[in-house]
């Protein structure tokens, strides 16, 4: 393992974070603030309980893992296709660092830096809504498994994406829609019984109702269902990574 190599990899996207501080850090958080002022007061002011919560508690999770997951797919895809795009990328590919040692460092420090927007957010939750965590580790084994999979996803967008708007349609059009109909802002139950066959094939409804359990107990799908379709999709992710490194594909061209 070149440790050096994967460590300055990670250091060098974590750096980019505090360049631009208010874009990574700031703008997320002030988005999320935003949700919570306009769905958990505003309008949840008007709303009776879900599952016994309170409607600005139950959105929490959802939000928070709304914006993990779009945060971890931006951050993996712009961290590798800069140096696809300005070509520093044949560098580290003929550096002694291998195929896997090269992931560990891109998507590592995008998880990481989703992580932290992760915590934030739920610290900053609390300035606006009580709530609590039924299962902390759960819910920090959740948000590291959303965090790591939809970096996996932004880094293969990312290798695949041969200009800047390819490289934001897959985030814009797949992604934050199948987020907003993944149970965010409300539990699957209160949608008609077709929609809530329909939406079982949407993974994002397994990455909320995951999350949610962790913190009050109560969940739309099974949480052993949850955490099985998120290993799939993380090995679907690992699969299709291997097969980029092993066939060049969009790498070395």
């Amino acid at each position: 393992m070149n440790y050096y190599g994967v460590k300055a990899i990670y250091l060098f996207e974590l750096a980019r974070t505090w360049r631009t501080l208010l874009q990574s850090i700031a703008s997320p958080v002030l988005t999320t603030a935003l949700y919570f002022v306009v769905f958990g007061s505003a309008i949840g002011g008007h709303m009776g309980d879900i599952e016994g919560v309170s409607y600005g508690a139950f959105i929490v999770p959802g939000l928070i893992m709304l914006m993990v997951l779009t945060e971890s797919t931006s951050n993996a895809s712009f961290g590798i296709y800069m140096p696809k795009f300005s070509g520093t990328i044949y560098e580290i590919l003929s550096a002694p660092i291998s195929a896997f040692e090269i992931v560990l460092g891109y998507v590592g420090a995008a998880a990481t830096k989703s992580l932290i927007i992760g915590l934030i957010i739920l610290v900053t939750a609390r300035l606006f809504v009580d709530f609590s965590i039924a299962h902390p580790l759960w819910m920090l084994g959740f948000l590291f498994l959303t965090a790591l999979a939809f970096s996996l996803l932004g880094f293969i967008i990312g290798i695949c994406a041969d200009g800047f708007e390819r490289l934001q349609i897959v985030p814009a059009m797949v992604v934050m829609p199948l987020a907003f109909l993944g149970g965010t802002f409300y539990s699957i139950t209160m949608l008609p019984p077709l929609w809530q066959k329909l939406v079982l094939f949407n993974p994002v409804v397994y990455l909320v109702s995951g999350f949610r359990w962790s913190f009050y107990g109560t969940a739309d799908v099974p949480v052993t269902i949850s955490l099985a379709m998120i290993s799939v999709f993380l090995v679907i992710c690992l699969a299709i990574v291997c097969w980029i490194f092993k066939t060049g594909y969009r790498v070395r061209s």
